[in-house]
Order: C-alpha cells, then sequence, then structure tokens
C-alpha cells in the first residue's frame, strides 16, 4: 500500500484505503480495532539505568581489568569481586617457583591504557609482573570492591526472582556465607585449579612433594636429587633454573612439544636481560615510548597463518626450529629424536625454553619418556620396572586445562560443571562466543572458552571482552531487562564455525595442549577461532539479534520500562550540557559523530 494510495477520514478516526483495510484508532481510552491493551508509563527517565549488583569471581589480569574497566563503563553498577587468595595478581601471585617469568616481552603483557615505563627487563620475573598489576588495583582503586580469602562454592540461579545466589567461604574463618546478584561473571583463569597428577601411590612418598604453583618457598635444591614431572611452561623453566642447583635432576617429559627461542623474534634468555639505561632514557618522551611500544607489539598481531595446515609460514617454523634444537643439542645429539613433536608447530602451544636444551643435556640431567608407574616411598618408579630415588618431586602437569568450572553452577535444574565435562551432556565447554552459555541467564565467562587466539596480546584480549560484557551490562540496566541469555541456534552455529575453522589448522593434528582438555583429537575449546584482529571486530558491535530476553515491565512490553515518562533527567537541569555535540568542528571525527555512548544531550 502507498502512502497516496492512504485517506484519512477525520469524522471516524480511521484510516481507509481503496481496499477497506481498516487500522481503528483508540476514542477517548476505549480500543475500538486491532487489540492493543494500554499500558501505564514507567515514571522513570531514561536516562536513570537501574543498579546492577554485579559480581566477579577472580581478581588475576582479567579480574583487574575489569575491575577498573567496567565502574568506568557501566553506570550505577555495583560492583564485588571475589578473590580465593589474599590479594590479587591470579597466576602471578601463585606462582613463586624458581625461573617464574613471562615468556613475552613486558612491554607487551601490560594494559593499553596503563603501560609501565619502568619495568626492569625486557622479560620481566613474576614478582615484577605481581607489583605491576596489583599497582594498577590500588591506583584505580580496585581494592574498593575486592573479597579476599572468599571462595566461590557455587552459583544459583533464582529462576522466580532472576537472581544469581552466590555461595561464599571465608578462608580466613571458615564461615560460608551466600549473596544475591543480578549478575555473574567468570574470571577465574586457564589454569587456576592446580591439581597433583593422580599417580599411584602418591601418598607413600616419605620426601618433599609440590605442584609448580604450590611452590615451597623454604626449600633449598642445592645438592638434592629432584624430579619434575611436566614439559609445559613451568616444567621447562623449572629444569632449566634448578639443574645447576641440584645434585641430580630426572626430567619426565612423556610427551613432545615445540621449544622454541621466541614468539614472535623476540628471543628470551635464562638470566635477566636488562632494559638499556638508553631506552628507558627515551621512554621519557611519551611519542618516543608510544612508537616502541607499536613496534613491538604489532609482530604479536602478525603470524596468523602459522597456524593453517600446510602453510608456508608454518613449514619455515618447523625448519627454524629443528635447526634450533639441533644446535643447543649438540653435547647429547641421541636426544634428538626423543625432542622433535610429531606433530607441526602451534599444534600445542610454543614454549620459549632459554637454557632448557642446555640442562637436559647436562651430566646431572636425565631426560625420561618412560611413562610413570607408581610413586614410591623413595621415588619415582616407571612402567619398565626402573626407580629412581629423589628428595622431591616437583609436578609441573597442568591444571584445570577442560575449563570446567571448578564449582557448581546451576540453573534450571542443570549444573553447568557436568554438561561441560567430557561425560557430560555436552561433553566440551559448549558456549556462544565464547563469552555466555544458553540456559545460565546473565552469566558470562570472561577469558574463558575461546578466550584469546593465536595472535594479539592476552591484556588486549580481555579488555575487548570486558568492554563487550559492559555493552551488555548497559543494555541491560537501561533498557529494562530482566535476563539476558544467547540463543542455543546462535551457541549452535558458533560451535558449528569453529569446528569447520579448526579442521583447516595444525591444532586439528594428533597433539594433546590445553586447546583440546589434553585429549587428541577433541573439540577445540582452549582457543579463539580466528585472529585477534577478528574478534576484535566481531566483540567491538555485539549481535543482540543472537540473544534472548525477558523484561522488568509486568506488562511485557520491552519499551515501558525503557522509554520511561518520554525524557530525560538531564534536560530537567537548567545548567547541564544539552548540546555536547557541539564543538570545535577541528576537533570532530566524522567516523565518531554520535557514536560515544555517554556524549548525549
Amino acid at each position: 500500500m502507498t502512502v497516496e494510495g492512504l485517506e484519512h477520514n477525520a469524522d471516524t478516526n480511521r484510516t481507509t484505503s481503496s481496499s477497506q483495510v481498516v487500522v481503528e484508532r483508540p476514542v477517548n481510552g476505549t480500543q475500538l480495532g486491532y487489540p492493543i491493551p494500554t499500558i501505564s508509563l514507567e515514571q522513570r527517565f531514561i536516562d536513570e539505568p537501574r543498579q546492577l549488583r554485579v559480581a566477579i569471581i577472580g581478581a588475576g589480569l582479567a579480574g583487574v581489568i575489569a575491575g577498573i574497566l567496567l565502574p568506568a563503563k557501566v553506570p550505577n553498577i555495583k560492583l564485588t569481586i571475589f578473590e580465593k587468595n589474599a590479594d590479587v595478581g591470579g597466576t602471578w601471585f601463585e606462582n613463586i617457583y624458581p625461573g617464574v617469568r613471562c615468556d613475552v616481552p613486558a612491554h607487551v603483557y601490560q594494559t593499553s591504557f596503563a603501560p609501565n615505563v619502568n619495568w626492569s627487563e625486557q622479560f620481566a620475573q613474576g614478582a615484577e609482573i605481581k607489583a605491576y598489576w596489583q599497582g594498577l588495583a590500588r591506583k584505580y582503586d580496585v581494592y574498593q570492591y575486592l573479597k579476599f580469602s572468599q571462595r566461590v562454592e557455587e552459583l544459583s540461579w533464582d529462576e522466580a526472582r532472576s537472581v544469581w545466589d552466590v555461595k561464599i567461604h571465608n578462608l580466613s574463618t571458615g564461615e560460608s556465607s551466600t549473596q544475591e546478584f543480578d549478575f555473574v561473571l567468570t574470571a577465574i583463569g586457564r589454569f587456576n585449579a592446580w591439581k597433583l597428577p593422580d599417580y599411584p601411590g602418591a601418598h607413600d612418598f616419605k620426601g618433599l612433594l609440590r605442584h609448580a604453583s604450590n611452590w615451597d618457598p623454604t626449600f633449598d635444591p642445592t645438592g638434592k636429587r629432584v624430579a619434575i614431572v611436566g614439559n609445559g611452561a613451568s616444567g621447562i623453566q623449572l629444569t632449566a633454573n634448578l639443574q645447576k642447583h641440584v645434585q641430580h635432576l630426572d626430567h619426565y617429559a612423556r610427551n613432545k612439544t615445540w621449544v622454541t627461542a621466541s614468539f614472535a623474534g623476540d628471543e628470551t634468555s635464562i638470566e635477566p636481560i636488562p632494559i638499556s639505561s638508553e631506552l628507558q632514557e627515551s621512554f621519557k618522551d611519551p611519542k618516543e615510548y608510544v612508537k616502541f611500544r607499536k613496534d613491538l607489539e604489532s609482530k604479536y598481531w602478525r603470524g596468523f597463518s602459522s597456524w593453517l595446515k600446510g602453510s608456508e609460514l608454518n613449514e619455515r617454523s618447523r625448519e627454524e626450529f629443528i635447526e634450533l634444537v639441533t644446535k643447543r643439542l649438540a653435547k647429547k645429539p641421541e636426544l634428538l629424536e626423543s625432542i622433535i613433536p610429531d606433530f607441526s608447530p602451534h599444534c600445542r602451544r610454543l614454549t620459549p625454553g632459554p637454557g632448557y636444551f642446555e640442562a637436559i643435556t647436562e651430566d646431572n640431567v636425565e631426560y625420561i619418556q618412560t611413562r610413570i608407574k607408581r610413586f614410591t616411598e623413595t621415588g619415582i618408579e616407571t612402567t619398565d620396572g626402573k626407580l629412581r630415588e629423589v628428595d622431591a618431586i616437583f609436578c609441573a602437569t597442568g591444571a584445570n586445562v577442560d575449563m570446567v568450572p571448578p564449582f557448581s553452577i546451576w540453573a534450571y535444574g542443570k549444573d553447568l560443571a557436568k554438561l561441560w565435562r567430557e561425560d557430560g551432556e555436552y561433553g566440551f565447554p559448549y558456549t556462544y562466543l565464547g563469552s555466555a552459555t544458553p540456559g545460565f541467564p546473565n552469566l558470562g565467562f570472561i577469558h574463558g572458552p575461546h578466550g584469546s587466539g593465536r595472535s594479539g596480546t592476552v591484556p588486549h584480549s580481555v579488555e575487548v571482552q570486558v568492554t563487550f560484557f559492559a555493552k551488555i551490562l548497559r543494555k541491560v540496566g537501561r533498557e529494562g531487562i530482566k535476563t539476558i541469555q544467547p540463543s542455543r541456534k546462535a551457541a549452535d552455529d558458533f560451535v558449528q564455525y569453529l569446528d569447520a575453522f579448526f579442521a583447516t589448522t595444525v591444532l586439528s593434528e594428533n597433539c594433546s595442549s590445553w586447546y583440546n582438555s589434553g585429549k587428541p583429537g577433541s573439540r577445540i575449546h582452549g582457543l579463539w577461532p580466528g585472529s585477534a584482529t577478528q574478534v576484535t571486530i566481531i566483540y567491538r558491535d555485539p549481535r543482540w539479534e543472537d540473544w534472548e530476553y525477558e523484561y522488568l515491565s509486568k506488562t511485557g512490553n520491552r519499551f515501558a520500562w525503557y522509554f520511561g515518562v518520554g525524557s530525560t533527567k538531564k534536560e530537567q537541569d537548567p545548567e547541564a550540557d544539552v548540546t555536547p555535540y557541539i564543538r570545535d568542528p577541528a576537533s570532530i571525527d566524522l567516523r565518531d559523530l554520535h557514536e560515544s555512548w555517554w556524549d548525549l544531550p
């Protein structure tokens, strides 16, 4: 029907056309035609978002960034951060073993908005990294939201009230309590729940038995016989650093892995690599520092094709790594066959290993690939019957690589932890964009499944994810949304895409890693299915059509609570600036004109 085909009859108060379709208008409050029930206006202004009680679980890197960005980006948020440890820092608070350090440059492993120009080393040690994140928490007053020594034991969704009941155990007092929140964001980390391997006889060992993430700072390795189980990042760092101090070291490395000199050409070292005084002096010029940082960090956004099967970059990486290994194993070339993996580089995470090859070729180190049969009172017995006696065993055997929450999360009679377990209904972390999952309203995962990818940096990835959740929380608070969750179809489409994508990558080869729960051939859930640039674009503009909503208004009308009385509180204030869009034309970037969420009339 065209506009020209319509005519208005003032006497009957209705619109007609030549086809005689009638749309009656209400007269004196009486609905004459199309039956739309009358509603009353909600007595609120549109610029008065409701208070949202938001809980964050975890105060590592992700929790600290969320504690900084969410209060700045979400009006009327009431934030609480639960942390089981005594301070912030996450993995950098817990891991204090000898040689613990970041295997990417410190100037890359920091936020975009609060860089540290005073890093003492190119590859910072754990204590300095912990101090950086604790310093950020103080600078941005994140401590006001923090509840330390509070371990979350269970989340339970109250369907009747549309809130999360969070059960917390106070590790200082031993008491448990329950608190109520509108929204929960987990930031529990990827390697948070460390665990000792379940070998027979573990309780029989009379020496010191520790996980690398539970290091005993009073232990003196000098002259001791030590076993290190595992050859991931922690096992490699421990082996390289303890070898020179111990009498003898047994290194149990069941799986092969690609040990490299660097990630992006920035070669690491077992010894500190100080930042030169000349370079440090140049950082006093903000422009020079920005240039330095952009040059350094941009390298970590390249090389995405090294993931892809048969790519030239992947083949070149293999050749370069083999050359490196061959040179560094020159003292014991017989180890070469035991070291070089059958799978392609990047099937497992590359592990820069400064000093590692040199350590395992020393006479006081035995490199062991035979499987462990059991622990005894005095050492470790392998399946070939050989017993190796030691004074201490350190297990660098990882943590909860399946990404299953370490506590129950209940909604509508189902426990997410059980759903995601290998024998559960899903059998893997079933999510939409790695950010949320159907059937569990008002729940999000920061740096959880698919939390970061092959390229980019972890801090940037977390900043982008937190900003994504800020947009969701603003929408919920502003529009009167009671619950929000992704649709099952959207989650299914995401899983279907990631399966198709990862099939084109070397990650689908026959290797075990935290990418696939340590099970070769399993579905990849540890990484984003694409580049860092791609995921940044995806998170920048949420696809609101992929979500399902319930509204606060008892009428069910999606606009009733949102639109309120039809105006803003700000415009009632005669002193308020209601024309913020009028500014110096030279300062206006047309790409951003009328885009900023906070810059409103």
